[in-house]
């Protein structure tokens, strides 16, 4: 699936473009850059406001005049939430449509997949994919992510469990790139409180994990931590009820989501806790992607992906070069300056003859030197009555 920002003034362009020579094309032509997001499949509940955050910013920034003088036009793409569907997708938006980032992968599975490609062929690759195993690939700087990775994660979900009195916790869950460095987070927490820590790893895609749920429940757990996706979730959810454990239950926002909520009877998600990182609920930037969206709340991978455009588009403009070397080496100079705060491309666009310091919808973007994002606020939500509400913000 394809997607073209202001179609109607490139194609008008297109043919004069055409009859100049390829140098000439190349300095003077629109700025390409992709969005790879899971319009379908498991991470399909997100992947279309994720993509229509970054279009909004485009169609912006396309409006106050574009970027070093040239239009900005996105070419979307769907991950499928596969990685073979992802790499598919994104070897054609670095060799067909010449894409100087791609920007929006979710599931740590398909950017690992989808990373070597980027590095190899110097395109940047913005994420919001949690696993540690990302940043630590041998990427060369072309990998940021907005996404606080697994470890902050898991750390903080682990210390909440503590603070609510556990003394025993469980993680159950597939094979992920995240899960082993979850299981290792959590031990190291509970025997840090005096408490014990039992994990599992089943087979994901099943209609039943009832035997795999009487066996993590042996120990008598005071908290049940879900390490899968929404699919496993609802069939965990459901047998974890039936089988009448008594403690409590947290999952990643991501594994419990809208569409788990709809499909659940509201007994069985009663106090259900989820965790994720919060978008900065209070800035500018993160009206702006309300206005863009229609929405009144943001999830934080549209906050995030929202970042994602706001910041190539600055890193080129302040690099004087469309490329994403360029978003490589300027990234960090607009995201974490010492200039004017401003909290959209556009704002960004109007200062930048002096320093900037980007702070987006998601929070401040700062990276540290392998492209991870250095720190992010989370809250927590307890579902009452068949629906989430605030627990407590950290």
């Amino acid at each position: 699936m394809t997607y073209y920002m202001n179609r109607r003034l490139f194609l008008g362009t297109s043919a004069a473009a055409l009859a100049a020579p390829a140098i000439l094309r190349a300095q003077s032509g629109p700025i390409v850059l992709g969005t790879l997001t899971p319009l379908t499949g498991v991470g399909g509940t997100y992947g279309p406001a994720m993509r229509d955050a970054m279009l909004g910013v485009v169609s912006d920034v396309n409006a106050a005049g574009g970027v070093l003088g040239r239009e900005v036009r996105v070419v979307s793409e769907d991950t499928q939430t596969s990685p073979e569907a992802a790499v598919r997708a994104a070897r054609k938006l670095i060799d067909v449509d010449g894409v100087a980032a791609i920007m929006g992968t979710w599931a740590s599975s398909v950017t690992t997949a989808v990373a070597p490609l980027c590095w190899e062929s110097q395109t940047m690759l913005m994420c919001v994919s949690g696993a540690d195993s990302i940043t630590e690939l041998p990427h060369g700087g072309y990998i940021a992510r907005t996404q606080p990775n697994s470890k902050l994660q898991i750390r903080v979900a682990g210390e909440f469990m503590v603070e609510e009195s556990a003394t025993s916790m469980a993680w159950i869950g597939p094979q992920t790139p995240f899960a082993a460095s979850s299981i290792e987070i959590l031990e190291e927490i509970a025997a840090g409180a005096g408490g014990g820590m039992e994990s599992l790893i089943y087979e994901a895609d099943k209609s039943t994990y009832r035997s795999e749920v009487d066996q993590i429940l042996r120990g008598n757990p005071d908290f049940v931590m879900l390490g899968g996706y929404a699919a496993d979730s609802t069939v965990l959810l459901r047998d974890i009820w039936q089988a009448g454990y008594e403690g409590r239950i947290i999952g990643p926002a991501y594994a419990v989501n809208a569409s788990v909520v709809e499909t659940l009877p509201v007994e069985v998600l009663e106090g259900v806790f989820t965790w994720e990182g919060a978008p900065a609920v209070e800035s500018a930037a993160y009206a702006d992607v309300q206005r863009i969206l229609g929405v009144e709340d943001v999830d934080p991978y549209s906050a995030q992906t929202y970042d994602h455009m706001s910041l190539a588009i600055l890193a080129m403009a302040a690099a004087g070069e469309a490329t994403g070397a360029a978003i490589r080496d300027t990234l960090r100079t607009v995201s974490q300056g010492q200039g004017e705060v401003v909290e959209s491309a556009v704002a960004g666009l109007a200062a930048l003859g002096e320093a900037v310091d980007y702070q987006g919808a998601s929070g401040p973007c700062d990276f540290d030197e392998i492209g991870d994002i250095t720190g992010t606020q989370f809250v927590f939500k307890r579902i009452e009555g068949g629906a989430p509400s605030v627990y407590k913000r950290v």
